[in-house]
């Protein structure tokens, strides 16, 4: 089975037994196998600080009752000596400690030893205990009688031939004088240590396997059983059922991938319904210019004398209509797929309005409409000059479009700062304040009843949205229910 199938539940269990499994084998390896070289480790390190504080209180006025303390504090044996073997300090704490049964000429030798290794020297009583047994065997002590050694000739040993001792000795210089400081440590034998812990860690390896394994599928369950949920779901909401809700619960990624998904299914569920509203209004807009072409055609093919210039007018403003519907179609397309770029130059917005307020008032004059244009000074701005016109001409045209009964259209040219602001002002129906936002989508309708539009082909907002967008321009619009609406942009001059 490859990894990439593998389910994430299974994933995790994986995991946490591989872990688990690491943990004991970290376990046994450092309780059993370096359990005694760690603490041999430790125990050196404590000689050695023991050590250094010694030399430390040598100059205090009571050594001896700070060198008792160090030595009660490290649990060690602690020994001061001169240059001849003699007792300068002494502390004992152990019973089994070797370097008190030293005789003068053995704490001599120690010295004399330690002189000759750089004023410093350790010794390990399991050596010590291996010269005495080899000193026996080998007779070399004076003999009491046919079977018995003189044993007074040497210092007595532990009585626990298994446990393990560290002599260290430092030779320091007090006050002009070389002591030898020599510590006697006993390092208690781990071996049974050791055995009670392997027993110990069969057991708690045992419990810690069955734990593992129970926690592991659990908490496996635990984190793939929110992700295989919205899998599930999203496999649903795949189908077009925007029906689907995602569950905000579990852990905090979880929450929030269901909020993502949440908020994907509502943009998608209003895409959709936009979709078909797209489609039923172009279809509504197309089919009303096709029905009258074809209807003033047929009347002028059928019936004499209806081949008027009227009738003629008729048709090629349909036709017009029905060009201009499809070019804005194919601009938004293009715009949104990114194919059409900018193509930015200075040039006089002011003169380019007043082109656009002219052409519009041609073609409104049957209709009663009024456009006014407020402007103070010709300002240049350097943007795409043609798609600029688009926007001002869709502005006014969704305005003459949503002016109902008052038919006054005003056109504001205002300096902002280092922007010029173009407003574009209705006095229709005003638009709620939680649609304002919509109102840039392609065929959004406020009371979603379709009319038709006076001019232009209802995409006119969603056009403009794009290319100021890619002018990176400021815009918005501002309304008032029962008062009408202006909608703005700034460009910079």
């Amino acid at each position: 089975m490859k990894h990439s199938n593998i389910s994430i539940k299974w994933k995790v269990f994986i995991y946490m037994i591989g872990f688990c499994g690491i943990l004991i084998c970290l376990l046994w390896l450092f309780q059993t196998v370096y359990l005694d070289r760690f603490y041999k480790s430790i125990k050196k390190k404590e000689i050695d600080n023991a050590i250094e504080n010694i030399v430390t209180v040598m100059d205090n006025k009571d050594p001896e009752s700070d060198i008792e303390t160090i030595s009660e504090r490290y649990q060690l044996c602690v020994l001061v000596v001169d240059s001849d073997g003699n007792n300068i300090y002494t502390s004992d704490r152990n019973p089994d400690c070797i370097i008190h049964k030293y005789n003068r000429d053995k704490l001599k030798e120690i010295y004399k030893l330690a002189a000759e290794n750089d004023g410093i020297t350790q010794i390990n009583t399991k050596d010590e205990m291996n010269r005495q047994d080899e000193f026996i065997k080998n007779s070399e002590l004076p003999q009491k009688s046919e079977s018995r050694y003189d044993m007074s000739k040497l210092p007595n040993m532990p009585k626990d031939r298994n446990s393990e001792g560290i002599i260290k000795v430092k030779i320091v210089n007090i006050g002009g004088e070389k002591y030898a400081v020599i510590v006697d440590c006993v390092i208690t034998p781990v071996s049974a240590t050791v055995h009670t812990l392997r027993i110990q860690l069969v057991y708690i390896s045992i419990i810690m396997i069955i734990l593992s394994i129970l926690i592991a599928f659990f908490l496996s369950k635990f984190i793939s059983k929110p992700i295989i949920k919205i899998n599930e779901q999203a496999k649903v909401l795949a189908k077009g059922n925007f029906d689907v809700e995602f569950k905000e619960s579990g852990y905090r990624e979880i929450s929030e991938l269901s909020k993502t998904l949440n908020y994907t299914t509502q943009e998608l569920s209003k895409s959709d319904n936009l979709q078909k509203e797209l489609l039923a209004n172009v279809s509504h807009d197309f089919r009303t210019p096709l029905t009258m072409i074809t209807g003033y055609g047929e009347v002028m093919r059928d019936l004499p004398g209806e081949n008027t210039p009227e009738n003629v007018q008729v048709i090629i403003d349909e036709a017009k209509r029905l060009t201009g519907l499809v070019n804005d179609l194919l601009d938004i397309s293009k715009i949104q797929a990114g194919v059409t770029g900018l193509e930015t130059k200075e040039f006089d917005i002011t003169e380019s309005i007043k082109a656009i307020i002219e052409r519009h008032s041609k073609l409104l004059e049957p209709y009663g409409y009024n456009i006014y244009f407020k402007y103070n000074e010709n300002i240049i701005v350097d943007a795409d000059e043609f798609k600029i016109y688009q926007v001002v001409y869709n502005l006014i045209a969704n305005a003459v479009n949503y002016s109902y009964d008052n038919k006054t259209i005003t056109v504001s040219q205002i300096k902002h700062r280092d922007n010029v602001r173009i407003e574009v002002e209705d006095h229709g129906p005003g638009i709620p304040k939680d649609k304002l936002d919509s109102v840039w989508d392609r065929y959004y309708k406020i009371d979603k009843n379709h009319n038709r539009a006076i001019i232009g082909s209802g995409l006119g907002l969603s056009i403009v949205k794009n290319i100021l967008e890619m002018h990176g321009a400021k815009y918005g619009v501002d309304s008032t229910e029962g008062v009408g609406s202006t909608f703005w942009f700034e460009l910079p001059m």
